[in-house]
């Protein structure tokens, strides 16, 4: 099977004409540098996440899945269902956006050192007085265009409307918003705080418009520990922030090739997806 893509956690392959399969490996990347260390378990779990909150959010927005049963995958992904059964899936093709719509409910990350240069978000003015951490009065979107090298970049919606139409931009960002609303929402419930999270998507051959990409995992959202949360304060992480945290505590934050993880580090890493994804799916991997 012709392999399309390797990128820093997934493997793209070709299945026909009209369809993908993508395999989700154990990788990690921090800091836009894939370590050499893989997290036990860590593919399987962003696989099973992504499964989840694409059929909790279908009634909103059609997504690329088409099925993650292990005798529908083409071969070899179907002969070896131990190998392969949870961290595979057939998708449909699209044409995608080269656009990530940044769902931001927290004061956080890069929101919070933008706020701090300057008030605002990348042209969207803010009220006054945040804290790190403090929740947003109501979701704020934010937008990057996708690079197919070094980091995406930040751009204001006027831009994306001069880019796409004002209307398609409209309509993207309120569907980013009406998604995260759900998927804020149920995590909520199981007693975590989605703080921020991207949103990627396509046409398929009719023209419409879909969801695509990875949906919710730990590795393109900020999840928190609800009961952990104090405005002022960096709750603790259900997502790689652990990972990135050990990194620039060793000065080895965007070195490149990426150093090797301690297994103190990768057992906490893996134990950090698993927990993730047993609360919000409740799959044990």
């Amino acid at each position: 099977m012709k392999k399309l893509l390797s990128g820093k956690v997934r493997e793209l392959y070709a299945a026909d004409e009209k369809s993908l399969v993508i395999l989700t490996t154990d990788r990690i990347s921090a800091f836009d540098v894939v370590l050499p260390t893989p997290i036990p378990g860590k593919g399987v779990a962003l696989n099973l996440l992504s499964l989840y909150w694409f059929d909790q959010t279908k009634s909103i927005v059609a997504n690329h899945l088409i099925s993650a049963g292990p005798s529908r995958m083409p071969a070899p992904f179907c002969d070896d269902p131990a190998a392969y059964g949870l961290r595979t899936a057939l998708v449909r093709r699209l044409r995608m956006l080269p656009y990530e719509f940044i769902v931001r409910g927290y004061m956080f990350g890069s929101l919070w050192e933008e706020y701090r240069r300057g008030g605002q978000a990348w042209g969207q003015p803010l009220a006054e007085g945040y804290r790190l951490a403090d929740r947003l009065e109501r979701p704020l979107v934010t937008v990057a265009a996708k690079r197919s090298q070094g980091h995406d970049e930040p751009i204001c919606l006027e831009r994306l409307q001069n880019e796409i139409g004002r209307e398609e931009a409209d309509r993207l960002v309120a569907l980013s918003l009406r998604l995260y609303e759900r998927c804020y929402g149920q995590a909520l419930e199981r007693g975590l705080l989605i703080a921020d999270t991207k949103f990627e998507f396509g046409y398929d051959g009719a023209g419409e418009l879909v969801l695509g990409d990875e949906l919710c995992t730990p590795d393109s959202s900020r999840y928190w520990l609800a009961e952990d949360w104090r405005p002022g304060a960096s709750p603790r992480s259900l997502d790689k922030q652990f990972v990135r945290d050990y990194l620039v505590a060793q000065g080895l934050n965007g070195r490149s090739p990426g150093p090797e993880l301690p297994p103190s580090v990768l057992a906490k890493t893996a134990q950090i997806y698993r927990q993730c994804c047993q609360r919000l799916t409740g799959e044990i991997v």
